[in-house]
């Protein structure tokens, strides 16, 4: 029988373990995105930053990343208004059928995406509106707003309705209550379901190849594209991108969430 001691060193080895299986692959294309060979490979023999040079070179590539960004921040905007009246009202209202309408508002999570993708298609077809980059941050909306729900229902469930009660006592309305007390006091929450929001959209592939078209091809929809004709390292090079972009945004959430905790944003 283990001692306690031979248990957490054999659970430590087996943490070490997994750890490295998820950043080997990771770590793998970030050193091969600075290959100097005109062709993906590992190890790289030579080392350059020739592909980086030529995906913030190529227009194509720069197009890609700007519809990204924009339909991004649209749906994260759209995700997180939506989601935080949504969560607001499971959290804090009484009415009928609550737990079929939370249903409901969780179902993108539990399809899958190209069923959503080829409805979402179909209606954007009837209606014209196929490679239009604020309808697509609408089609993101809808499979990121899940996550915001989550999220925020976490956070609002720590408010005290008794300081909502207390501040109404005082004469405020209840828009001055939304606005003063509760949307502080979840600030922290809102910020990291907005972020988490935006990565939704920003890595989404099955939506984008359905509405994207030529006109708005976001950055997944590019590298898929350019897969399908050739392996290059370039994609490396977009991919490092992509995994820069999450890791800042895993960064800044956990950098409010420290803040929070020691004091630097508001308790809720």
């Amino acid at each position: 029988m283990m001692g306690p001691v031979l248990r957490a060193t054999l659970l430590r080895a087996l943490v070490v373990l997994l750890c490295f299986g998820l950043l080997a692959p990771i770590v793998i294309v970030a050193i091969a995105s600075f290959s100097g060979d005109g062709y993906l490979k590992f190890p790289p023999e030579s080392f350059s930053t020739r592909w980086y040079e030529r995906f913030l070179g190529d227009p194509r590539w720069r197009q890609a990343i700007a519809n990204s960004l924009m339909i991004g921040v649209l749906a994260s905007f759209l995700s997180t208004m939506l989601g935080f009246l949504a969560a607001y009202a499971m959290v804090r209202g009484q009415f009928p059928f609550k737990r079929v309408i939370a249903a409901l508002l969780l179902t993108p999570v539990i399809v899958p995406h190209v069923i959503t993708a080829v409805a979402i298609y179909f209606l954007s077809a009837r209606l014209g509106l196929v490679g239009a980059r604020p309808w697509i941050a609408v089609a993101h909306s809808v499979v990121a707003l899940p996550v915001v729900l989550v999220i925020l229902q976490s956070a609002l469930r720590t408010v005290d309705p008794a300081l909502e009660r207390a501040a109404m006592v005082f004469g405020c309305t209840r828009w001055g209550v939304f606005r003063r007390v509760v949307l502080p006091l979840a600030l922290p929450g809102v910020v990291s379901a907005a972020l988490f929001s935006f990565l939704t959209s920003f890595d989404e592939l099955v939506i984008s190849i359905f509405l994207a078209g030529f006109r708005s091809e976001t950055l997944p929809v590019r590298i898929w594209n350019s897969l399908l004709l050739e392996v290059e390292p370039t994609i490396a090079a977009v991919s490092t991108l992509l995994i820069a972009v999450t890791t800042l945004a895993l960064a800044i959430d956990a950098l409010l969430r420290r803040l929070r905790g020691g004091g630097g944003l508001p308790a809720r």
